[in-house]
């Protein structure tokens, strides 16, 4: 398989399935294009017709695009592994907080986006950005406290994939989260897998200064 993603300090869409396959230790072969060049779009266009990262090419050729399509299409194509949680009850709510990312809080994205070499304390703490701060902050803490952790479901799966991109957000920005929330930023970015993408980005030379100003 390949993954097509953009650069890692800036793709928090692309981190989603990059982090699931490593996590699950899924063999693939990463396509990396730098964002917001020239021939970005003409390059992503060689394996996606949406011209967006990520996208997934599996053995047959097929692309799948889009962050929650490839993470189902994985959860489909690899049932050995607990992507999703084997309780049903657990697994409609996983969907519909993947999902929940997936579609809100666009004041989080447009305020505080992803830039993991950045540090902005307090930066982006516009009313619509603190308040997907504390739904999202309520989404962990009750999903946690039904789980009993570590991870929002039990194990580490897409759920946490998909909020991983949002932690590197509180690392940079640091808005006031609760306790559990806190406790929760530290274990995702104790993950392997995670630690793994922001040291990689940390090594990008590539910049893009309308996205570092």
């Amino acid at each position: 398989m390949k993954l097509v993603i953009g650069d890692k300090n800036y793709s928090s869409w692309s981190m989603r399935p990059w982090v699931l396959l490593k996590h699950f230790g899924i063999p693939f072969e990463e396509v990396m294009i730098e964002l917001l060049q020239p021939d970005t779009k003409a390059s992503i266009l060689q394996y996606s017709a949406s011209g967006k990262v990520p996208c997934l090419i599996g053995g047959d050729g097929v692309p799948v695009w889009d962050s929650l399509a490839i993470a189902e299409t994985l959860a489909e194509r690899f049932p050995q592994h607990a992507m999703w949680p084997r309780d049903a009850t657990a697994r409609a709510r996983a969907r519909c907080v993947s999902a929940e990312m997936h579609s809100s809080f666009g004041d989080l994205r447009s305020q505080m986006s992803m830039n993991i070499r950045a540090s902005w304390p307090g930066r982006g703490a516009t009313p619509g950005a603190l308040a997907d701060v504390a739904r999202i902050d309520t989404l962990w803490r009750d999903c946690l406290a039904a789980s009993g952790g570590p991870f929002l479901f039990g194990e580490f799966g897409i759920a946490d994939a998909m909020y991983a991109p949002v932690v590197m957000r509180f690392n940079t920005y640091q808005p006031e989260i609760s306790a559990v929330a806190q406790v929760y930023v530290a274990r995702v970015n104790a993950h392997p897998a995670v630690a793994q993408w922001v040291e990689e980005a940390h090594r990008e030379t590539h910049r893009i200064p309308s996205y570092d100003v």
